[in-house]
């Protein structure tokens, strides 16, 4: 399947955000339904994933300015007016939730649901106005991540948009330093672009520079002690961020698993191995990916869980299997529900936080009744709920 990309002029795409936030203006915010905690359910794999992909259909995907086939997901809800007309824009948010469209698609590929996948990669082509690109190197490895996935796995193409992202990162390497910055003009060099970056390079074909990522995080990023990945180092000064996220953790193990299927080299093996154990040993409460808070961190969870089912899948790895199958159990038995849909914590190993009274609605201009730690507004929790579920699918659909 082609699917080719409309062109839509700068001029038209700001006349129509013009148009749709002044009709988003005038319109009503709508109320949440009651918040409830979750009703115990002996649901498999399968549907515990579809119930999360619905309730982020449903609660945050949106159409873009009115705009035919173009969609794209609210970062909070229930979306305030600017969020409604999508005047705040988050790059990566919206790649890791084409992911999950893709994610979805392959397990169960229906009509719709393609249909999502193309809505959701034009929407972030109109909304980024000036391509599939910008300056920021993470950002396009997560969408060429994507992209590349919805091309493999279900034949949807868009154009020049995987080779557009795949030179723009090319460009972006630093030959004396041997990695991609974090964006542009940048000299901070991080985990959270060189790994998703390698990764794409593996499966776009470049092997020896996807290699090369791999040896810089090795060689200048890991610790020592622990075993763990570091956030970045600053060139050049050589000052390291000694921050661990668990992210970082996820696209590092996704990047050596990818160069071990695709090179044999026994090395790549035994770096993902180490690392898992070492996030076994050091981010897992009783098996259970450590928490985090919302925002961009809402997503980090899900990530290390995406990648670990990749070394799970592509390695055989036991302890990564465990810690995705644990960490999916205890984020449902721990969601709460609206409506009957999940709605997911920064926390999985802690109940979402409830209203005192069940019967309480969550109103729109009333944040701080969602400001508890396990009971996030934004679209990334979400997302990693939804990720982790999916990948828990996928693990159990392999006998894994």
């Amino acid at each position: 399947m082609d699917r080719r990309n409309q062109a839509f002029s700068r001029r038209r795409v700001l006349c129509a955000a013009g148009a749709a936030i002044a009709l988003t203006a005038v319109g009503q915010p709508t109320q949440v339904g009651t918040i409830t905690r979750s009703r115990s359910a002996d649901l498999g794999a399968w549907e515990r994933a579809e119930l999360a992909e619905q309730a982020i259909v449903e609660r945050h995907v949106r159409s873009l300015w009115g705009l035919p086939q173009r969609r794209l997901g609210a970062l909070v809800w229930p979306a305030d007016l600017a969020e409604r007309a999508f005047g705040r824009w988050c790059y990566w948010w919206q790649a890791h939730l084409l992911d999950c469209a893709v994610d979805a698609a392959h397990r169960a590929r229906t009509p719709g649901r393609i249909d999502r996948v193309v809505a959701l990669a034009l929407g972030i082509r109109t909304r980024n106005v000036t391509g599939w690109t910008n300056r920021y190197y993470d950002d396009m490895a997560w969408l060429v991540l994507a992209l590349e996935r919805a091309e493999r796995l279900l034949d949807i193409r868009f154009d020049d948009a995987v080779g557009d992202l795949r030179a723009a990162l090319i460009d972006g390497w630093n030959p004396d330093v041997g990695a991609v910055p974090w964006r542009s003009g940048d000299g901070y060099y991080n985990t959270p672009a060189i790994g998703p970056t390698g990764i794409a390079m593996a499966r776009l074909g470049e092997l020896s520079r996807a290699g090369e990522l791999a040896d810089f995080i090795d060689t200048r990023l890991r610790d020592a002690g622990s075993g763990l990945i570091h956030d970045g180092v600053h060139e050049p000064s050589g000052r390291v961020d000694r921050t661990v996220h668990t992210y970082c953790q996820g696209v590092t193990i996704g990047l050596e698993a990818e160069l071990a299927l695709r090179t044999g080299k026994s090395g790549h093996r035994y770096r993902a191995a180490a690392l898992v154990a070492a996030v076994g040993n050091r981010l897992t409460a009783g098996g259970v990916i450590a928490a985090a808070a919302g925002n961009d961190s809402g997503l980090f969870m899900g990530i290390l869980a995406r990648y670990l089912a990749e070394a799970a899948l592509s390695l055989g790895n036991t302890t990564a299997a465990d810690i995705v199958h644990a960490s999916a159990r205890a984020a449902w038995a721990n969601r709460a529900e609206v409506d009957g849909l999940p709605l997911f914590g920064a926390d999985w190993n802690r109940p979402v936080a409830v209203p005192e009274h069940p019967g309480t609605f969550l109103q729109l201009a009333d944040a701080s009744a969602a400001s508890s730690a396990n009971l996030s507004r934004d679209l990334s929790v979400q997302l990693s709920g939804w990720m982790l579920l999916e990948a828990d699918y996928r693990l159990t659909a392999a006998g894994r």
